[in-house]
C-alpha cells in the first residue's frame, strides 16, 4: 500500500496539544508501547515456554515462562501467593499481594529461583540484582475470579457480560524498572533492539504475567471441578487483559523528562500530520478505518466508569461517536485530504475526548507512514543536557515567553495558583500532592510547578541588559538554573513542557496518569479520584501460542466472535 502525500499538513502547535485537558483525553494508537511490542515479536517470531509451573491446590508456587527473541531470552519469574482477604489492598503501602514477579534477564537457574522466591515476595522490603529487569506485583479482581473459577469447575464457560464489565482476572499494583530496588538499571538493555524504545521490559512483564493469570485461573478451576472442569474458551480468554492501579507516584514522570516526553508526543504529532497530509484515501484504507471505527465502538461499550469526570467523558464521546457516525455518512472520505478535513470539522464538532480519539483512529490504515516513528520515542542522549552559558539573556527571556507567555501573566502569590504543592512521602518514597496551606508540606516541596518556577525566573531577568550571558545570570541566580536548562531543551523538545499549571487548586493528576498511560497502549481508564486510576492492559491481545503478523497489532479493536 502507498499512500499519496503532496501538501505537507502541519503538525499540531504544542500550545494546544499539551493543556491537560487534552493529554487527559489521549487515547492509545499505533505507537503504543504495547502493541510496539507484540508487532515485533511476531515479526521476529518470538518463542515462548512454560519451564515451570510449580502451583499447589492452594494457588500457591512458582512459575517461569520465557520468551526467546532471536538474540536473547527474557523470562518472567511469578509467585503465586495465599493472600488473606483482609490483606489484600491496591494502595503502595500494601506488604503482601496475590502474586508477585520478577522479568529476568535470561533464564533463571534453580539457584536463581531460589534467591529470587527470598526477595520477589517482600517487594520493597527485598532485594533484587542486575540480573532482574523489572519488579512488579498483582491482586485479584475478586468477584470475577471467584466467577470464572466456579464456572470453568462446573464445565461451563464464564459468563461474557461480566468480562467485558471488568476486563480483568488481576491487576497490577505497581510494575517498577529502571533500577528500583537493586534491578537493572535502563542503560543495560538501552542499547538492545528489541528494549530500545521505552517500557519495552515493563510491557514484555505485563504480557507474560497475563499469560501466567490465565494459567492460574485454569489450575485453580482443576483443582475444584477436577474431570468436570471446562478449558476456558481462547476467544473469551482474549478479553481478559491484566488491570493496573495508578496513583501520585507516576504522575511526575512526565514532568521530570520533558526531553522524553517530548518525543512521545512529536512522534504521535508527526504521525497524525502525515495521515492528514495524505491527499487521497484509497478504498482498502477508507474499509479499513470503517471497520475499526465500528469495532472500536464494542470496546467502548464496554468502558465503565463512576467517576464523574469520567461519566461525563464517556457521554461526551458516545455523543461523538454518533457525529462521526453522521459525518461520515454524509460527507465521506473521497474528498481530497479527506484526514485533513475529518479532524478540522472534529474540532469544533466533537468533545477533546472524541477529537483524540479520532487522532488516534485515523493513523489505523497507515502503518507504512507510522510505524517507522517509533524509533523515534526513546530518549537517546548518552549525556546530561549542557546548559549554554553563552546565551544573551534576550534569547533566554524569548525562550520562556515561548513556553510560558500564559504562566508570567498569572498571579502566582493568589492561593489558588499555589495551592497544591508535591512531596516525596518518607514511607514508601513516593511521590504525593498536598494543600499547601493545610498541610505542613512547602518545605519538603518537589521541583514539580515549571510554569510558576519559569516565571520567577523570568521577574529575575527583567532587569538584566539583553546582551548579558546565562552564565553571568547564574552565578548570581543558581536556584534558576532547572528553569534555564528547560528553556534550551525546548528549544529542541517542543512538546515537552506542560501548558498548564501543576499546583493550582483545579489541577487534576489523572490527566498527567492518562497522558502516560495512553502510551503505554492502556484502555478504559477508571479514575477512582483525582489522584489515581484503573486501566485495563492488553485486553483482546493474543497470547504467546497464538501471537502471528496476522493478530499481532489490532487486537486492541475487539470483534463480537463469541
Amino acid at each position: 500500500m502507498e499512500a499519496q502525500t503532496q501538501t505537507r499538513i502541519e503538525r499540531r502547535a504544542p500550545a494546544n496539544v499539551m493543556r491537560l485537558s487534552r493529554l487527559g483525553s489521549f487515547h492509545q494508537c499505533r505507537l503504543s508501547f504495547m502493541r510496539q511490542l507484540t508487532r515485533r515479536m511476531a515479526r521476529e517470531n518470538w518463542s515462548f515456554s512454560r519451564p515451570v509451573f510449580d502451583i499447589d491446590d492452594t494457588g500457591v508456587g512458582t512459575a517461569v515462562y520465557t520468551a526467546q527473541g532471536p538474540d536473547r531470552a527474557y523470562s518472567l519469574v511469578a509467585f503465586a501467593h495465599d493472600l488473606p482477604p483482609e490483606k489484600r489492598s491496591d494502595r503502595v503501602i500494601a506488604d503482601a499481594w496475590d502474586a508477585t514477579f520478577a522479568l529476568f534477564d535470561g533464564v533463571p537457574t534453580k539457584a536463581d529461583i531460589e534467591r529470587l522466591s527470598q526477595n520477589v515476595p517482600l517487594q520493597e522490603a527485598g532485594r533484587v540484582s542486575e540480573s532482574e529487569l523489572s519488579l512488579s506485583r498483582a491482586n485479584r479482581s475478586v468477584r470475577l475470579w471467584e466467577h470464572v473459577v466456579d464456572a470453568l469447575a462446573a464445565g461451563q464457560q464464564p459468563d461474557l457480560d461480566q468480562i467485558y464489565q471488568v476486563g480483568y482476572l488481576m491487576r497490577t499494583t505497581a510494575v517498577y524498572g529502571s533500577g528500583k530496588f537493586g534491578a537493572a538499571d535502563r542503560e543495560k538493555v538501552a542499547g538492545r533492539s528489541e528494549t530500545q524504545a521505552p517500557f519495552q521490559v515493563e510491557m514484555l512483564s505485563v504480557y507474560l504475567t497475563r499469560t501466567f493469570v490465565r494459567d492460574l485461573v485454569q489450575h485453580m478451576a482443576a483443582v475444584k471441578g477436577g474431570d468436570h472442569t471446562a478449558k476456558l474458551d481462547p476467544d473469551i480468554a482474549r478479553w481478559l487483559g491484566i488491570g493496573n492501579s495508578t496513583g501520585l507516584g507516576m504522575a511526575p514522570f512526565i514532568v521530570n523528562h520533558p526531553v522524553l516526553f517530548n518525543n512521545w508526543v512529536m512522534a504521535r504529532e508527526e504521525a497524525l500530520a502525515r495521515v492528514r497530509s495524505v491527499e487521497t484515501a484509497s478504498p482498502a484504507e477508507i474499509d479499513k478505518f470503517q471497520e475499526l471505527f465500528q469495532r472500536s465502538q464494542l470496546s467502548i461499550s464496554w468502558w465503565r466508569s463512576e467517576h464523574p469526570i469520567q461519566v461525563s467523558k464517556l457521554a461526551e464521546l458516545n455523543a461523538d461517536l454518533r457525529a462521526i457516525s453522521s459525518y461520515l455518512a454524509t460527507n465521506g472520505l473521497a474528498e481530497a485530504y479527506p484526514w485533513d478535513a475529518l479532524i478540522n470539522w472534529s474540532e469544533t464538532a466533537l468533545s477533546q475526548e472524541g477529537q483524540e480519539y479520532l487522532a488516534s483512529l485515523i493513523l489505523e490504515p497507515y502503518g507504512d507512514l507510522v510505524d517507522g516513528l517509533a524509533s523515534c520515542m526513546a530518549d537517546s542522549r548518552s549525556e546530561a543536557f549542557v546548559i549554554d552559558g553563552k546565551m544573551p539573556i534576550e534569547q533566554i527571556r524569548e525562550l520562556i515567553r515561548d513556553t510560558h507567555d500564559w504562566a508570567l501573566h498569572l498571579d502566582w502569590a493568589a492561593p489558588e495558583n499555589c495551592a497544591r504543592a508535591w512531596y516525596v512521602s518518607e514511607e514508601k518514597l513516593e511521590p504525593r500532592m498536598g494543600e499547601r496551606f493545610e498541610e505542613p508540606i512547602e518545605d519538603y516541596e518537589q521541583p514539580l510547578a515549571p510554569a510558576r518556577d519559569a516565571a520567577a525566573a523570568y521577574s529575575a531577568l527583567s532587569d538584566w541588559e539583553d546582551t548579558k550571558t546565562v552564565a553571568e545570570f547564574l552565578l548570581r541566580h543558581p536556584e534558576h538554573r532547572h528553569t534555564i536548562r528547560r528553556a534550551q531543551v525546548a528549544r529542541t523538545a517542543p512538546y515537552g513542557e506542560i501548558r498548564d499549571n501543576t499546583i493550582s487548586d483545579k489541577v487534576l493528576p489523572i490527566d498527567m496518569l492518562r497522558a502516560k498511560l495512553s502510551f503505554f497502549g492502556a484502555t478504559h481508564f477508571d479514575p477512582r479520584s483525582d489522584r489515581w486510576v484503573r486501566i485495563c492492559m492488553y485486553s483482546g491481545a493474543p497470547y504467546p501460542e497464538e501471537l502471528t503478523s496476522e493478530n499481532a497489532d489490532l487486537w486492541v479493536y475487539p470483534q463480537a466472535t463469541v
